[in-house]
């Protein structure tokens, strides 16, 4: 399941990219695009591009979401298994070492 959502949000996030692309009409994809200006008007073209744009942002968030419900299980034990023992390490109490230097002995004054 969680490689199938995997390909939805590349699917949603090409098509994304796409209308993003076509959403400039000056320049881009759209100078090839100028018929469908022309059959449906431009604002209405432009409304259906924007909010096209902005749902396919919102599935790819939605599915994002959605597939960490569905990451294995040895990933995420991995992962908290990591974490813990960095923790463990970390808060394990620290002796200090006292580590004394060698003193030079002074020569001896007559």
């Amino acid at each position: 399941m969680f490689t199938f959502l995997i390909v939805l949000i590349l699917i949603v996030s090409i098509l994304m990219v796409l209308a993003v692309l076509v959403q400039n009409p000056k320049s881009g994809m759209a100078s090839n695009f100028g018929a469908s200006n022309q059959v449906m008007g431009v604002r209405q073209t432009a409304d259906f591009l924007e909010k096209f744009t902005w749902g396919a942002a919102v599935v790819v968030l939605a599915l994002s979401l959605l597939s960490t419900v569905f990451i294995g299980g040895k990933k995420v034990e991995a992962g908290k298994s990591g974490a813990a023992s960095d923790l463990e390490m970390l808060s394990e109490p620290t002796t200090e070492q006292v580590v004394e230097m060698p003193q030079a002995e002074l020569p001896a004054q007559n």
